[in-house]
């Protein structure tokens, strides 16, 4: 009953710091202050992500280049953030030099590696980019998300109900291991009932909250968040135990680190970005 009380504290603060972000432009009538301080706040969130992720691969003996990964980290967020801020040319403008400069970041970290005494450079050097890749990116998408408020709280409530969804599920009902390798605790049943509910509330209270988005976007919407939310659990799940570990961090009481707590969000919000894009036009 403690552990019940302790993650429901935790996650009401998690999600009133995080909407208070969100809704900051609206809250202070000021859209440049509002913006510095969402981005501030992804930038908390993508450094804990890196430091948690250089932390576990460094269990494995790993020694990626730690003050270019971080460095890395804040320029996307930063340069994403901006380009939310320009026109749809200028922000594919953005986009292809960002491209561009990929390769670039990984020459970089692989010729930190000539300084290390990794018998794996390579390795590390990869190790280094990983999260940009997977922290950085997906939360440097959220700004341009951000452009339509309801529209990115939506995809929140989507990724929680399904994260909601399947933990009730389980507890109440799970039966059939559904990943026993990666995530002992995750049911099948567990697992349908999250999406049943997403896809319920997708369709049902996603137009309420944009309605220039029809109901069937928001239902191939739920159906991403649900799936792609699964998923995504199950890959930070895979990456703690290639090295033991229970949860990530500590950051938040009952629930875990920031990997814990984020990694479904960053693996489902770049599939989410894509669609709206290319089929909503947003």
């Amino acid at each position: 009953m403690n552990n019940f009380w302790t993650r429901t504290v935790s996650a009401i603060v998690y999600v009133v710091l995080f909407l208070g972000c969100i809704y900051s432009s609206a809250l202070l009538k000021n859209p440049i202050a509002g913006g510095i301080i969402f981005t501030a706040f992804l930038l908390f969130v993508a450094c804990g992500c890196s430091f948690e992720f250089f932390r576990i691969v460094g269990k494995q003996g790993a020694t990626p280049c730690q003050p270019l990964g971080y460095t890395l980290t804040v320029l996307t967020v930063i340069a994403l953030a901006c380009i939310s801020c320009f026109n749809s040319v200028q922000g594919y403008m953005f986009f292809g030099i960002g491209m561009t400069l990929l390769p670039i970041a990984f020459g970089a970290a692989a010729i930190a590696q000539l300084w290390g005494h990794s018998d794996q450079p390579f390795r590390d050097a990869a190790y280094t980019l990983v999260p940009m890749l997977y922290a950085a990116i997906p939360l440097g998408l959220m700004p341009l998300l951000h452009i339509s408020y309801n529209t990115l709280v939506m995809v929140l409530i989507m990724v929680w109900m399904n994260d909601n969804g399947a933990y009730m599920g389980g507890s109440i009902y799970g039966r059939h291991k559904m990943w026993p390798r990666h995530s002992p605790g995750k049911t099948w049943e567990g697992t349908l009932t999250g999406i049943a509910i997403t896809l319920l509330v997708a369709v049902f209270i996603g137009p309420l909250f944009n309605s220039n988005i029809a109901w069937y976007h928001w239902l191939v919407l739920g159906l991403i968040c649900s799936v792609i939310d699964t998923l995504g659990d199950l890959v930070e799940s895979m990456l703690k135990r290639s090295v033991g570990m229970k949860d990530s961090g500590r950051i938040m009481p009952g629930h875990g680190g920031f990997l814990d707590r984020f990694d479904s969000l960053l693996i489902a919000t770049p599939f989410v970005f894509v669609y709206l894009t290319l089929f909503v036009k947003i």
